[in-house]
């Protein structure tokens, strides 16, 4: 079996959600020092590619351990929008002509480019495609199981567009999967869709999110 690596990487002051803490990496023990290697990190749960449980955005909602495992295991559907404009909506109407196949209990994964433009500067932060309300309820209707983006936000970074695109996403029981990144690879696998997504959170008891280490796992 191949695994095709989804996952963003975690380092000290990597890009991450303006709003969030920023990320922070330390050396806490060292071999010269003390013979032995440790890291101690300082972030959000939301940060690099991960999940958001309902809890994130919906009062009472599911949190991570909420679900069982297996739910992270997947059908998974690629959507290829690398050659949309910065800011665009990704609505039903770019959904249905971009998804030929049935999305019912699969996670319909958005790939914008960004990922691979993964930065802390305003462009990144504040002009990626998006996933707009009118399309989260397109998804919801065709009963996907979970939606992914290459980007920090499903819902890109305005407000009221941002917590709608969660709260209906979120608030049907859907997961999101966020920050990911698409290897050229995975374009010429799509073809052959759907494909087995595997993105399985860490076991934080009853947080609104998880990171994860998202693979296509290929037989």
């Amino acid at each position: 079996m191949k695994l095709l690596d989804l996952s963003q990487p975690v380092f000290d002051g990597c890009p991450n959600c303006p709003v969030h803490p920023r990320v922070q990496a330390r050396i806490t023990a060292s071999h010269q020092r003390d013979n032995w290697h440790m890291e101690e990190l300082s972030l959000a749960s939301h940060t690099g590619s991960h999940i958001d449980a309902p809890l994130h955005k919906i009062a009472g909602g599911k949190s991570i351990s909420d679900y069982p495992l297996q739910s992270f295991v997947a059908t998974a559907v690629v959507a290829d929008f690398r050659n949309i404009s910065p800011d665009t909506p990704i609505d039903a109407k770019l959904l249905d002509s971009h998804i030929h196949t049935s999305i019912e209990d699969a996670v319909v994964l958005l790939a914008t480019g960004w990922g691979d433009q993964r930065a802390s500067d305003d462009n990144w932060h504040f002009h990626s495609p998006y996933l707009s309300p009118d399309g989260a309820a397109w998804l919801v209707s065709k009963k996907a199981r979970a939606v992914g983006i290459d980007h920090y936000s499903i819902g890109g970074s305005r407000d009221p567009d941002n917590c709608r695109t969660h709260e209906i996403i979120l608030g049907a029981g859907l997961w999101v999967l966020e920050d990911l990144r698409f290897p050229e690879e995975i374009f010429a696998l799509a073809a052959s869709q759907p494909l087995q997504l595997w993105a399985l959170p860490i076991n934080f008891s009853g947080f609104s999110g998880s990171f994860c280490r998202p693979v296509i796992a290929l037989s």
